[in-house]
């Protein structure tokens, strides 16, 4: 594996394992082929303290020397299952100044830039604990 891939992987599970208040239901890693070329897939379940779910999925790629997220989603939604929020980069919104990077929340759909895990955690401390 790429060392600067392992480095990105080892780092978002670094992340994970600080935060001993999220039950990880599964984190996964999976090297693939694919006939365009390498890839890594990133998926992981976690809950929260009041039911809450994120759930998230990142294929990647090394291109240049640069982590490239290919696709990717992030989704966080409440006990009942309503989805409170989701990033991803679905080629569906092309009026979006972000294309295809854009978020879903209640209200519709923004333009977001790529986030990283570590931003999304935040978004949700927020959510659950105030600023």
């Amino acid at each position: 594996m790429n060392p600067r891939l392992r480095r990105y992987l080892d780092r978002l599970e670094s992340v994970l394992l600080s935060r001993h208040e999220i039950e990880r239901e599964y984190v996964e890693i999976v090297g693939r082929s694919h006939k365009l070329g390498q890839f890594t897939l990133f998926w992981a379940k976690l809950h929260f303290f009041d039911g809450s779910l994120l759930q998230v999925y990142e294929s990647l790629a090394v291109k240049r020397a640069k982590i490239i997220k290919t696709r990717y989603a992030y989704q966080y939604s409440d006990a009942q299952g309503n989805t409170l929020f989701r990033y991803d980069n679905v080629p569906h919104y092309p009026e979006i100044s972000t294309y295809p990077n854009h978020k879903h929340t209640s209200t519709g759909i923004e333009s977001a830039t790529v986030p990283d895990l570590t931003d999304i955690l935040q978004e949700i401390d927020t959510r659950l604990y105030g600023k």
